[in-house]
């Protein structure tokens, strides 16, 4: 499939976010093994929160998703997941694969994980190797580090586990596993990373405490977990291509409803407002443990910044669409100690500079990076998403500033995290 984008003369418009996708994934995961029924209503019915709904039901939990994107389901309690009878198939979801090695990782059985092409080739290791020291007896190809895995569970012991990369997923792994391990497990990483697995799990009776710095500690859950029903928040990756087009178009005014604005995933709105923008939040609230606003996003004038150290991994899904602004900005911005970024649905440091620079960006790749040169304009063309979600993203909010059209192939994967993306983008061009 392709999309061709043409540049819009303004943008106006309220927009209403999917679901959090790492929040839709946790619900669901978590209340699978709570004891009871759970609601989960604004659930992101995308293709990476399906797989993991899919490899739920092979495990025997039971659930409806209605059309409305509210899920019921009914947790089967600490012991009750069943050994699959099949491989579970995560597709392309690497929250699914790494949160599910963590959960299978105790479970007194045997269970299989796998996915596509581009989830087999993505590493494992990270989240592998810990589990092992816990005692877990895990396989997989290339000496355990690529999927399909093979986990024979049980008998974990906890760690004291200091993590080399700040991964949430790597954290949300371990905390999964930790629960029905014998003694406590403590992890601590380089940054913090989101909380929304802490949250969650503390909200349903999981004892859950904290360290100082970034320090989160789970000891052996004696009781069942109390269902949690909740309103999931609008994505705050899936709203950044509208605060960057927001931000750098010249004519430009969005009202975001009822977004999450949970401060370990808010790393774009301070690095967009420390180069410029004007980004407002309004009426702040909270929905079950986690805040949430409305955000209004006006045209700005940007100038270039440094982004690295702690606030890359409260952005890290938001780095090509950051990029694409410092496109538009005044002088140079550096991106550094992003090399996370060369693990995900593809090597979005390369994919992201391959596409801006197509575009006419005057962008520069680094090892862990990064540099982009402030050009002020960008001119149509036909662009690739690489079969990456959020590469699609930026390449078709760039159509919308560039000069001529721009035409994104493969532009159906954004169904990965944000379905109605390219129906929203008309819809703010066109208004």
């Amino acid at each position: 499939m392709r999309e061709t984008i043409s540049p819009a003369r303004r943008i106006r418009g309220t927009i209403t976010p999917p679901g959090d996708k790492s929040i839709s994934h946790r619900g669901a995961i978590f209340n699978a093994i709570a004891l009871g029924s759970a609601v989960l209503e604004n659930f992101l019915m995308s293709a990476d929160c399906m797989a993991t709904l899919r490899c739920l039901r092979g495990m025997g939990v039971e659930w409806r998703l209605r059309e409305n994107g509210v899920l019921e389901i009914e947790g089967r309690g600490m012991d009750g997941l069943r050994e699959p009878t099949g491989v579970l198939n995560c597709r392309n979801s690497g929250t699914s694969i790494r949160l599910f090695a963590g959960l299978l990782a105790p479970r007194p059985f045997l269970s299989v994980l796998s996915g596509d092409a581009s989830l087999r080739s993505r590493p494992m290791s990270r989240v592998i190797e810990p589990l092992r020291e816990m005692g877990a007896a895990i396989y997989g190809r290339e000496k355990g580090t690529k999927a399909p895995i093979v986990i024979s569970g049980g008998g974990l012991s906890g760690i004291d586990y200091k993590m080399p990369v700040a991964s949430a997923q790597v954290k949300s792994a371990l905390l999964l596993a930790g629960m029905p391990a014998d003694g406590e497990t403590r992890i601590e990483e380089p940054y913090p990373t989101r909380d929304h697995t802490e949250r969650m799990l503390k909200a349903m009776g999981a004892n859950v405490t904290f360290g100082d710095g970034a320090v989160v500690c789970i000891s052996r859950q004696e009781s069942e977990l109390s269902p949690l029903s909740l309103r999931v928040p609008g994505d705050t990756s899936s709203i950044a291509p509208w605060l960057v087009l927001g931000t750098v178009h010249p004519d430009a005014e969005i009202r975001i409803a009822g977004v999450g604005v949970n401060p370990t995933r808010t790393g774009l709105i301070d690095a967009l407002t420390e180069m410029g923008a004007d980004i407002r939040l309004e009426e702040e609230r909270t929905w079950g443990a986690e805040p949430v606003a409305d955000i209004v996003v006006r045209s700005s004038r940007l100038h270039g910044a440094r982004i690295g150290g702690a606030l890359i991994p409260r952005l890290i899904d938001e780095i090509p669409v950051l990029a694409l602004a410092a496109c538009f900005a005044e002088g140079e911005t550096e991106i550094s100690d992003a090399a996370e970024l060369r693990l995900k649905e593809s090597d979005r440091v390369l994919t992201t500079v391959r596409g801006l620079r197509r575009l006419g960006g005057r962008v520069e790749e680094r090892e862990n990076g990064m540099l982009i040169t402030g050009a002020g304009k960008l001119k149509g063309a036909k662009v690739s998403s690489s079969g990456d979600h959020r590469l699609a993203v930026m390449l078709g909010v760039a159509g919308l500033l560039a000069n001529g059209e721009t035409t994104v192939s493969n532009s159906s994967v954004v169904g990965v995290s944000y379905p109605r993306f390219w129906h929203d983008l008309r819809e703010l061009a066109e208004a």
